[in-house]
């Protein structure tokens, strides 16, 4: 069995900081893509960082504030973010592709109360 979950979302003040994991089971190939999506209440799922091959993009909301980075051993992405909003508050996916699947992850909540 082949997918991708997601952790280190909860509750965090404005201001404050928190890491975000996605790690991989069963997945062997090469994910040329991983990123990490938020879809946040009433709102379009949208990306906010993502890693394919050596290029990296970020949302411009996130810019300065976040750094994905992506163990290529073990498959595991990370996103630390700082300096959280309360715009960052929703529910943020894990997205890997490779030549032939795409896997996305259940969802890590997190909420940064105004």
């Amino acid at each position: 069995q082949m997918y991708v979950e997601e952790s280190g979302g909860g509750l965090v003040q404005s201001g404050g900081s928190l890491r975000l994991t996605c790690r991989t089971t069963g997945i062997r190939s090469n994910l040329y893509h991983m990123g990490w999506y938020r879809q946040a209440p009433g709102k379009e799922r949208e990306m906010v960082a993502s890693i394919f091959g050596d290029k990296v993009d970020y949302a411009d909301s996130v810019q300065g504030r976040v750094t994905i980075s992506k163990d290529n051993v073990n498959h595991v992405l990370y996103l630390p973010m700082g300096s959280l909003p309360p715009d960052d508050t929703a529910v943020y996916y894990c997205h890997a592709r490779d030549s032939l699947n795409t896997f996305w992850g259940q969802g890590t909540r997190v909420t940064v109360p105004s």
